[in-house]
């Protein structure tokens, strides 16, 4: 369930603003994205892990935050990460 360094850094690269941005709301809401999509999955095959159903309810909250900050600064931004990903709001 957890990305490996090649995944990461694919993902940097293709939401990164420039090539050392790590950091950037984009990339940390498409590095949620991801985990989020795993955790999903793994929970469709062990549906009484709840530890792991805690943990994808606080990565959801963490992204939905994200998402929130990222409207409010920079909507152009929000709404072109939106329809990368395949997210709806």
């Amino acid at each position: 369930m957890v990305l490996e360094k090649e995944e990461k850094a694919e993902i940097i690269k293709e939401f990164g603003r420039h090539e050392k941005d790590v950091g950037s709301t984009q990339v940390q809401i498409a590095i949620l994205t991801r985990r989020i999509e795993e955790v999903s999955k793994h929970l469709r095959s062990a549906p009484k892990d709840l530890h792991s159903m805690r943990g994808l309810v606080k990565m959801v909250g963490k992204r939905r935050r994200l998402l929130r900050y990222l409207k409010k600064e920079d909507p152009e931004a929000y709404n072109e990460l939106l329809n990368r990903l395949n997210l709806r709001k």
